[in-house]
């Protein structure tokens, strides 16, 4: 069962999605994305699962990432965090975005 002291030591924090571009090497059909995540953690790659939304509605969104796992190797290119979502009724990956404005790196809590 997993404690609190478990769930503490995720590093959840808000990012904001800068570029998006296909990324044909992952397996199953995926985006190669720049999310900015405040001047604490900086700017990083994330590659993720999110292909039924159109890149240029990506771009800006604010979304949920965790930031504290290893890098992850995805065919030539690295994953430097998990950008969160839940699957819909199809299976596809549904991003996790904060209600309102919330500043870059906000940690969640």
């Amino acid at each position: 069962m997993t404690t609190i002291d478990d769930f503490k030591k995720l590093d959840i924090r808000v990012g904001k999605i800068l570029e998006v571009e296909d990324y044909p090497a992952a397996r199953k059909p995926s985006y190669k994305m720049k999310i900015d995540f405040g001047s604490e953690i900086g700017i990083k790659q994330s590659i993720g699962q999110f292909t039924h939304y159109k890149k240029e509605d990506l771009i800006g969104k604010l979304v949920a990432g965790v930031v504290n796992f290893p890098p992850f190797q995805m065919g030539p290119a690295v994953s430097e965090v998990l950008t969160l979502g839940f699957p819909d009724e199809e299976g596809k990956a549904i991003l996790i975005i904060p209600e309102r404005d919330t500043p870059l790196g906000g940690k969640l809590f």
